[in-house]
């Protein structure tokens, strides 16, 4: 389970010259992030904590606490405001649903994000309880839901009504969210 610098930022094929693009390559860093929650879930389980689980429990903290937060925000402000003021319902309704999984998305990380701090400590032999059990499970769920929407539907929607300076703008202003 190796430790990456900056989780969410180590893909040099996308820049944020291609907005799209880089919302989609989150997408699988967002999957190998909760694959590696799985993974660190059943190695507790078998065999308790070892410095690679605490490494592990670091490297999802790190994902979900700054890349993932980013990467709602990006379609947040880019993305959804420009679907919802268009006229198509089932994209409307897309949104509408992708916004609740974000807030759902983010109670669940607060319930998560504890047992992942304690992990991640020295000194830690506490097992996976059946509520943290199952926030995985669920944020794995709605994620995997949240990302074939978005990418199957809201992403392409949204990319046909943006000209090439509509791009350029919100691949500064993306660029710009993660300076500060």
């Amino acid at each position: 389970m190796p430790a990456t610098p900056f989780p969410g930022f180590d893909s040099p094929a996308v820049g944020f010259e291609q907005p799209y693009e880089m919302l989609e390559a989150c997408h699988e860093r967002v999957q190998r992030s909760l694959d590696l929650l799985s993974r660190l879930v059943t190695r507790v389980d078998e065999r308790g904590h070892d410095a690679q689980t605490r490494s592990a429990a670091a490297d999802v903290l790190r994902y979900f606490d700054i890349a993932a937060p980013l990467h709602h925000a990006d379609e947040e402000v880019h993305v959804f405001p420009l679907l919802l003021a268009q006229g198509n319902a089932e994209v409307h309704a897309a949104v509408l649903s992708l916004q609740d999984d974000h807030r759902r998305m983010s109670a669940l990380w607060a319930s998560l994000r504890q047992p992942l701090l304690r992990w991640s400590q020295p000194g830690v032999d506490e097992g996976v309880d059946e509520a943290s059990r199952r926030a995985v499970a669920s944020f794995r769920g709605i994620y995997a839901k949240h990302l074939k929407t978005e990418e199957g539907l809201v992403f392409p929607s949204a990319r046909a009504l943006m000209d090439e300076n509509d791009l350029a703008s919100m691949s500064r202003q993306m660029q710009a969210r993660r300076q500060t």
